[in-house]
């Protein structure tokens, strides 16, 4: 067997000064806390006694999270329909369509069971 020259390779610290030191350390310092503070000081108010206050509070954010969902679905329906239109391909614009149409009905899912319930 034929022995490889091997290098010993040594890594070495690039040089710091006394003033970067302590300028590093200043905004590390600075950044972990209001990192602490944002973390820390999170409110947390108490609701009232009217339970159906806090029923319809969860009902609107719950809403709020499914319209984001729609208009998520609603952009990316728009987005493939583009590209099927750009490809000429049939099969992927009915996909577009189907995803937009599904983007309109989750974004207005409140307004429609509301229809449905009135």
């Amino acid at each position: 067997m034929k022995k490889l020259n091997t290098v010993k390779k040594t890594t070495t610290k690039l040089p710091m000064t006394g003033k970067v030191k302590k300028g590093f350390r200043f905004y590390v310092t600075a950044v972990l806390c209001i990192v602490l503070i944002g973390c820390c000081s999170i409110s947390a108010f108490a609701a009232t006694n009217d339970p159906l206050t806090v029923v319809n509070n969860l009902s609107s954010f719950m809403f709020g999270l499914i319209r984001a969902i729609g208009l998520i679905l609603l952009g990316f329906g728009v987005v493939q329909v583009g590209l099927s239109l750009k490809s000429h391909d049939p099969s992927q614009r009915a996909n577009g369509f189907m995803t937009l149409a599904g983007g309109i009905v989750i974004t207005f899912a409140k307004e429609i069971l509301d229809l449905i319930v009135s």
